[in-house]
């Protein structure tokens, strides 16, 4: 690896700093929300808010979708709320920590309030009647099953409380992850006090289950992570090859000593990892890693990354073994902060972990391709009849298997994202990206992935994704500003987002319908939860009684879709100008990403022609610049705002061009002074604007106001 130099900074910056400046030109820059709520406006409207007693702590959510409950883990308690009416709490459990363990907490010199005491980290459902719960235990972890039931049907089973060590972290700030999976719990925590032995641990919920772990304090296993998410994949319908994928950010082994640069990665084993006989032994033999790489291409060819992982969601597609994988980061300069998600499918992940391992060697240990034999069966592949049919435990791997497990964990390619780029950006905001959410929304069209991302001061950004395009639809103040969104949930069949922070939940619907009054705000909204049922902006359904199919902004023309009304037009602004002079029609885009362009209709001619740019004719971002003006170009410009496929008329300007020679200097004019005289130039002032507004009407093919008049105008009195 090269060393660093300012040279390599400034390159790096270019392409972050041209997604700032460049606006409308550059896909990912600033993004302005189409729709703003106050935190006043959501709670005076639909939001419903629960804000659990003064306990506060609530850090992980459960949602049980079929039986309409939601389980909020907090301080010394675990709460039951209606997911109908998270308002309406059904039961709370208290769960506090034992008076030795605070004690110890307090003498190892932590807070009373924010550390010494039992915060609920993990909640995970093991059947329709219990649940499987962790909490902190004031640094002393511990676990315990949940009964839940009915209403009146739940309860912490006493006899089922257990140490908590490998299940559940220490401190109530450690970043962690944990996934219930067979009767095994599989972290990612530290395994000690301090925090210091970070591990990824396999420990049964019941007594004497074999424990597993990564190797302590070597940092080609792991260095210094800070773990994010996990997950449970069948790979194949074999369920002897079914793994447990983590997730987590670390100091690169990559890099130089002195040079401590953050990557992001993604990593595996078997459910079915049993440790070496010989070697390894209580050691993953199976355990993987590779790079996970979140970028956006730049000029020269220098690509931004962002390297700080934040947040992982896991997409399910119609085929379980293939779901799409979505990533938050943010970027690791303190010069400019930014955030972007990325998308990956599991079959990028699957051939970086097929592909080549990396492995230090030379004189210098740079980290090369591992270019040697590789021993048979694969490392890391588990043991099962579709890998290998000789071996039926990691037990029975050769040594010489176990051996090269043992000094290789990391893959040399990286895992890309689709497309080769983030499919979302946001930089030099206010407030960092911290939670991410996705649901997709089928229609009679392509699908369309609706980001839900929560803010570290609390609020709540929808956004629309395509191939062509992203869309900022909404930004929710969801809590008042300072409180961070800690974790969401959504209920598709429901049609609610469930929003967690440290002081309460809030329930909120996907989508606001209602407040788009017609038919064009509806359509150009461009969300896919909206539909126009030909009275009102509807929820859209995918079945039922409704046939009109969700707003898609990358395949659809929305505002073709509606009827053309003098209000969906616009008012047509009329602008004098003389032959010879400039003239300036102010016209700004929908959006700040959006570009526009010019039509003109001739006052003697039928047909729209495009305004194109020449040395007359300037477009601007702000409008068009007409130089030197001809008595051609008399006639009605109209302004359009075009992003992707969502085209909006933003103006309309009916442009007179008055001939030089009629300024020519001459004999005053003379006016008519009697009363006969003046009503007859009012009326023809009148009849020549009647004639103007027929013309516009019979440009857009619609039939005048004033049909059946036969030119009769009535007088203004």
């Amino acid at each position: 690896m090269a060393p660093w130099s300012p040279h390599a900074a400034v390159l790096w910056l270019l392409p972050l700093a041209a997604m700032t400046s460049t606006g409308a030109k550059t896909r990912g820059g600033r993004h302005e929300a189409r729709l703003k709520l106050s935190h006043q406006e959501l709670k005076n409207g639909s939001a419903v808010y629960w804000g659990g007693g003064t306990d506060g702590g609530f850090q992980v959510l459960l949602l049980d979708k079929d039986r309409g409950r939601l389980l909020v883990g907090g301080k010394d308690h675990v709460h039951m709320l209606s997911s109908d009416r998270v308002d309406l709490p059904w039961n709370t459990v208290s769960w506090p920590a034992t008076d030795i363990a605070v004690q110890h907490c307090l003498i190892i010199g932590k807070s009373l309030h924010d550390d010494c005491a039992n915060f609920v980290r993990l909640l995970q459902a093991v059947n329709a009647t219990h649940v499987y719960a962790c909490g902190t235990g004031a640094f002393r972890p511990q676990c315990a099953f949940l009964q839940v039931g009915l209403q009146e049907v739940f309860s912490l089973l006493p006899h089922t409380v257990t140490a908590g060590l490998g299940k559940c972290p220490y401190s109530p700030k450690e970043p962690f992850t944990a996934q219930l999976s067979d009767g095994d719990v599989y972290a990612g925590t530290s395994a000690d006090l301090m925090g210091t032995n970070a591990a990824i641990l396999r420990t049964s919920v019941e007594a004497g289950g074999r424990h597993l772990r990564t190797e302590a304090y070597d940092h080609n296993w792991l260095n210094v992570p800070e773990f994010v998410a996990s997950f449970a994949m069948a790979e194949t319908h074999n369920a002897a090859d079914d793994k447990i994928y983590f997730f987590f950010r670390e100091v690169a082994v990559e890099a130089e000593p002195w040079d401590k640069k953050i990557y992001s990665r993604v990593a595996r084993v078997c459910k079915n990892d049993m440790g070496g006989r010989r070697s390894l032994i209580n050691r993953w033999t199976t355990f993987l890693k590779a790079r996970l790489v979140c970028s956006v291409p730049g000029p020269f060819g220098v690509n931004t990354h962002f390297d700080h992982l934040e947040d992982v969601f896991v997409l399910e597609t119609k085929d379980p073994q293939n779901p799409v994988i979505y990533g938050l980061f943010r970027t690791s300069s303190s010069l400019l902060a930014g955030s972007a998600v990325c998308a990956f499918n599991m079959a990028a992940v699957r051939a970086s972990f097929n592909g080549p391992f990396a492995h230090r060697d030379g004189p210098d240990h740079r980290w090369v391709e591992f270019k040697g034999r590789v021993p048979y069966p694969r490392p890391g592949a588990c043991p099962s009849r579709t890998n290998d049919d000789v071996h039926e435990s990691t037990e029975d791997f050769p040594d010489q298997v176990v051996a090269f497990m043992r000094r290789h964990q990391l893959m040399r390619r990286a895992v890309l994202p689709l497309a080769g780029r983030a499919v979302f950006t946001r930089v030099d905001a206010s407030s960092l990206l911290t939670r991410l959410l996705v649901d997709r929304v089928d229609g009679e069209g392509p699908s369309v992935d609706v980001l839900f991302l929560g803010t570290d001061d609390g609020k709540v950004l929808k956004v629309v994704t395509s191939q062509t395009q992203d869309s900022v639809l909404e930004e929710l103040h969801v809590f008042q500003s300072g409180v961070a969104v800690r974790q969401m949930k959504i209920s598709s069949k429901k049609q609610q987002l469930y929003v967690s922070s440290e002081g309460g939940v809030a329930q909120l619907s996907l989508h606001r319908c209602h407040l788009y009054a017609d038919c064009s705000q509806c359509r150009l909204s461009g969300d896919p939860y909206c539909a126009w049922d030909g009275q009102t902006c509807s929820p859209y359904f995918t079945s039922g009684r409704r046939s009109t199919r969700g707003q898609d902004p990358a395949y659809d023309e929305n505002w073709r879709r509606c009827p053309i009304t003098d209000d969906f037009l616009g008012d047509v602004k009329v602008t004098y100008g003389v032959e010879g002079n400039a003239s300036f029609l102010v016209c700004f885009p929908h959006s700040p990403q959006a570009a526009l362009s010019w039509t003109l209709q001739p006052s003697k001619g039928r047909h729209l022609l495009p305004v194109s740019e020449d040395e007359r004719l300037e477009h601007t971002e702000r409008g068009l610049l007409l130089r030197r003006l001809q008595l051609a170009d008399d006639g009605t410009y109209t302004c359009s705002s075009a992003r992707g496929r969502d085209v909006r008329i933003v103006g309309r300007f009916r442009l007179h061009v008055i001939p030089a020679s009629a300024l020519r200097p001459g004999p005053a004019p003379t006016w008519p002074a009697g009363a006969k005289e003046r009503k007859s130039a009012e009326r023809y002032c009148e009849q020549l604007r009647f004639r103007e507004k027929r013309r516009q009407h019979k440009l857009f093919s619609f039939k005048p106001k004033h049909e059946g008049s036969k030119g009769r105008v009535r007088r203004n009195q």
